[in-house]
């Protein structure tokens, strides 16, 4: 199965869990397996239509989704994918 990083800001709605083990055979099936588990999560990562929003960045392994297939992105079942949430903040 492939391993989703949970980033610290999000271990809240996954139990505090750092890792997920995934079915599936795209990043997208991978992440609506995460989701289906936790579902507090699910506003935080995807839309309404269960589209990755769009201030969330996923790689595979060191690959940003978006430079390859994008959600439809083939994964292994040792495949790593790290989930990483827009932080803002800062001084304007």
């Amino acid at each position: 199965m492939a391993r989703i990083i949970i980033p610290t800001p999000l271990r809240k709605f996954t139990s505090n869990q750092a890792n997920f083990e995934a079915e599936g055979k795209t990043v997208s099936e991978a992440i609506l397996a995460l989701t289906t588990s936790y579902g507090n999560l699910k506003q935080h990562l995807v839309d309404d239509e269960g589209k990755l929003r769009s201030f969330v960045r996923v790689y595979l392994g060191d690959e940003d989704i978006n430079v390859l297939q994008k959600e439809a992105t083939p994964i292994e079942k040792d495949s790593i994918i790290s989930i990483i949430p827009a932080i803002a903040g800062g001084i304007a």
